[in-house]
């Protein structure tokens, strides 16, 4: 009953977030689209329903939800062998998930086959919030047990696994839109999470700056690890967004996306 209540908020909720930064985007857009948001949206919409359809074959074997379980039936995991009040397990588990995903990010860049998954979201020309949607399935595929293990590892109750996925998958949305925030509340915010304006460091064309701001909610694993950078070199008005390398109209494209990680 729990995993399908939650389940249904982690689809309406970030649906709604969507739609409202789309809005917002439209109203305080931070910069103009290279490539606009048509055919780009319907490339990312479909990068969306494939990766849902993969997502359904890979309940078959193994997703977040179902690692907590088998922990949670098995007494497997190091949260289910130490006795903790619910909400000292949730902070432990939230704040170790979020650096499991920083540090799948960081590798990500770093390993050239992963990276060559990895460069389907990087080769969008423009950052906006469909941009969060922009995966690759093979990406979903190697998040997706890379997580699972993690949740199993730790023994992460069934709650605090699902509810972590609707915060990161809600932080993502957020720090991909295009939005202009006032400055002061940009740099109140990004203390604690990343925000549009210091994710889009990461996105620069620019080699090195791909490799810096690698967070997706907090902030602390960039700041303690030397990877923080408060905007890119050339300015956040001027800085270009993609791969150096693709200057044209291709990532626009659904067909091309998927085939680039072998071509």
């Amino acid at each position: 009953m729990i995993q399908a209540g939650l389940g249904h908020y982690a689809i309406v909720i970030p649906a709604l977030l969507l739609v409202l930064l789309a809005i917002a985007e439209a109203i305080w857009p931070r910069r103009a689209l290279v490539l606009g948001r048509n055919p780009r949206w319907r490339t990312h919409a479909l990068f969306f329903l494939s990766n849902a359809i993969m997502g359904r074959f890979l309940s078959f074997l193994v997703v977040v939800g179902v690692a907590a379980n088998w922990a949670n039936a098995h007494h497997f995991g190091a949260l289910n062998l130490a006795a903790l009040p619910f909400w000292v397990e949730a902070a432990i588990a939230f704040v170790i998930l979020d650096f499991a995903v920083w540090f799948q990010h960081f590798l990500m860049h770093r390993h050239p086959l992963l990276w060559r998954i990895h460069a389907v979201h990087h080769s969008d020309r423009d950052l906006d919030v469909s941009t969060a949607l922009r995966f690759h399935p093979f990406e979903l595929i190697v998040s997706t047990f890379y997580k699972s293990a993690i949740v199993a590892l730790l023994g992460v109750p069934l709650m605090v696994a699902l509810a972590f996925e609707l915060w990161l998958n809600a932080n993502a949305l957020f720090n991909h839109s295009n939005i202009r925030l006032p400055r002061k509340l940009d740099r109140i915010l990004r203390l604690f999470l990343v925000t549009p304006d210091m994710h889009l460091v990461h996105h620069s064309t620019l080699v090195d700056e791909q490799k810096h701001n690698f967070g997706f909610a907090l902030t602390v694993w960039d700041r303690v690890f030397g990877t923080y950078r408060t905007e890119s070199i050339l300015g956040t008005d001027n800085q270009k967004i993609g791969l150096a390398e693709i200057d044209d109209a291709r990532p626009s494209g659904f067909i091309w996306s998927m085939k680039q990680p072998v071509t």
